[in-house]
């Protein structure tokens, strides 16, 4: 288990075995370099942890713990969980700001207690059965147990084909599940217990006023960058130029007696790559601060980069930001061990233009009856692809359209979603009679009385931790690399989703309260420039370039061998998306990586074979 992750630390390995119990850990050394090998243990030797992640206020745990008689042997920033564990029991956790999952064993009580970070910055799967519990940071270790092998979870196939990733607790095989943010779990005298030690606040601060907010903000997103820049190595920053990776540059420029290291990705060609390049605005804000700035541009020959990036992935994704992102890891890993990233800012602050949608349902509303029959009746004819100006803006109309007359959480599902579910009962050849639908799930957890905080309760359930923070986890640690998320440090968390949603969003103006928070820190033309996701043009390629990728994988005699989908569906959907009249860029890509994944993990398969084999497609 260790071995087949040992790139998720190559600088050391560490084994603990005591009765019923075995932890291991594979180290990226990160704070106290010499001192720091895992497991850890007390001075009794009673108890051991290992620990994933990082703990960002582990001095000032140690301090206070130290002033309290305990004796630290290390300077590792993982020991404090031992001895605080002592001291306040399982209700440590809280006291933990940080990226972490955990294994603790205490000997004296045979109790083993598993957790997880508040966000789900770091992943953790189970498998549990009536002999054993066994758990990873990675699914593929699992798999290195005696007796298991490779099995699809042909219910998680259809919330895969529904949302692009797979949603937790649920994990694409059959018999691993992962376990939800914010959860710990404890084994005891032969009785499994699994609770959550933390929720998103669900009430409003109304009573704050808008230039407090924009202090507050600030001030707090810049304690969260200087507390995440603690390393005993050095560290760097992706850059693409957009307002939150540009916030976290900057603060960590203050904060910093040498220039930053920042890095960032772009592509070169065609119309489409132009529109995803945004190096431009990464060298605007490389030279604003004085960074050390380095770019690397690709091409679509990423292509073979898919079986190695799956397999590293655990489990299919149809989110294509995976890519960019384990490229532009491999290429700062070069020159730093651990980088900070923007990502998170668009949930907490209101980014995204699904978060639009009421504004722009009362805004249609207005209109005349007379023009909104028009509008409406012309909406499914209305052609769509994101990798053009003009057919980027009419994909988005067309989809307004078609769901403005919906409830608002049926409305944002459909945002969501890559296909929908009577979509998917189609496309299956052995529908779910009875899907799991995490979407529905969170909406029903949701409790904020507050439209996008709602919204966001959504998000932090579901696509934060299972699709955004689980690619850059795996794709970082794809190329033995520390990613920090500094915007979801938790208590910069709590506040966003106590900010009004008029604050956070004013008037159609997206991240509102976050961009007037940064005015003295950034540039009107980064503050205001139009968003641009961190993806590829994949669905150009497709077209294209990719073309003969796409007829093999989703060939008859593949789909029949595979007995997943059913042709027809397949044929329409990418007749429909090569003539424009849907941008299939999600489903078709969700279904290419899951026939490529399968190639490796069922058909067990070398990923280097499998990238061979894609490549001859293309000659």
């Amino acid at each position: 288990m260790g071995h087949i992750t040992r790139h998720r630390g190559p600088d050391d390995e560490g084994m603990h075995i005591s009765g019923p119990c075995g932890i291991a850990m594979r180290r990226l050394s990160i704070i106290d370099l010499e001192g720091g090998h895992q497991p850890l243990s007390n001075s009794e030797k009673t108890r051991w942890v290992v620990c994933n992640g990082e703990i960002y206020n582990y001095r000032e745990l140690r301090a206070e713990l130290q002033s309290r008689g305990y004796q630290f042997t290390t300077g590792s920033d993982s020991e404090v969980l031992l001895h605080l564990y002592d001291a306040e029991g399982d209700d440590f956790v809280l006291r933990l700001n940080g990226m972490f999952d955990f294994a603790l064993w205490d000997e004296r009580r045979c109790r083993l207690l598993i957790g997880r970070d508040r966000l789900g910055v770091k992943p953790l799967y189970l498998m549990q059965n009536q002999e054993r519990l066994a758990f990873a940071t990675e699914a593929k270790a699992l798999l290195e147990l005696p007796g298991v092998s490779a099995q699809l979870n042909h219910t998680a196939v259809a919330s895969y084909m529904h949302l692009g990733y797979v949603a937790a607790p649920e994990c694409i095989f059959e018999g691993i599940r992962k376990l939800p943010p914010a959860t710990l779990l404890s084994v005891e005298d032969n009785i499994v217990r699994e609770w959550r030690y933390w929720h998103l606040p669900i009430l409003v601060d109304r009573g704050t006023s808008e230039r407090e907010w924009i202090e507050r903000v600030r001030v707090q997103m810049e304690e969260s960058v200087r507390m995440q820049m603690v390393s005993d190595v050095p560290i760097g920053a992706f850059l693409s130029g957009g307002v939150d990776s540009s916030a976290v540059v900057g603060f960590m420029a203050k904060h910093s007696h040498e220039p930053i290291r920042t890095y960032a990705i772009g592509f070169s060609g065609s119309a489409a790559e132009a529109l995803y390049n945004e190096l431009p605005y990464a060298r605007r804000v490389a030279a604003l601060f004085g960074t050390q700035h380095r770019e690397i541009v690709v091409q679509p020959d990423v292509i073979s980069l898919l079986p190695k990036l799956l397999w590293h992935m655990d489990e299919p994704l149809s989110d294509t930001a995976f890519i960019t992102t384990f490229l532009v890891s491999e290429f700062a890993r070069q020159d730093v061990k651990v980088i900070l990233s923007g990502v998170g800012g668009d949930e907490l602050f209101g980014g995204y233009r699904r978060y639009l949608g009421d504004h722009y349902v009362q805004q249609y509303h207005r209109l005349p009856q007379w023009l909104r029959r028009s509008t409406a009746s012309i909406s499914g004819y209305l052609p769509s692809d994101r990798h053009a100006g003009l057919l980027n803006t009419l994909r988005l109309a067309k989809g307004f359209l078609t769901t403005v007359e919906m409830a608002a959480d049926d409305r944002y599902r459909s945002y969501l979603q890559v296909l929908d579910r009577e979509a998917v009962a189609d496309l299956l050849m052995s529908p779910e009679t009875s899907p799991t639908d995490p979407i529905g799930l969170a909406f029903a957890r949701a409790q904020s009385p507050d439209a996008m905080n709602r919204m966001f309760a959504v998000d932090a359930q579901t696509q934060l931790p299972d699709d955004l923070l689980m690619l850059t986890d795996k794709m970082s640690m794809a190329a033995s690399l520390e990613c920090r998320v500094p915007l979801l440090d938790h208590r910069l968390v709590e506040m966003a989703a106590s900010i009004p949603s008029a604050i956070k969003v004013r008037q159609g103006r997206l991240k509102h309260v976050l961009k007037e928070s940064l005015r003295d820190l950034l540039p009107q033309d980064i503050l205001n420039r139009k968003k641009r996701g961190f993806g590829t043009p994949m669905g150009a390629w497709l077209k294209k370039e990719l073309a003969p990728l796409l007829r093999h994988l989703l060939a008859p005699e593949t789909v029949q061998r595979r007995g997943l989908f059913r042709q027809t569906a397949i044929d329409k959907l990418v007749a429909d998306h090569d003539a424009n009249r849907i941008d299939g860029t999600d489903p078709l890509l969700a279904m290419v990586n899951l026939e490529v994944w399968s190639r490796i993990y069922l058909d067990r398969r070398d990923p280097g074979d499998v990238a061979g084999e894609l490549k001859s497609y293309l000659v």
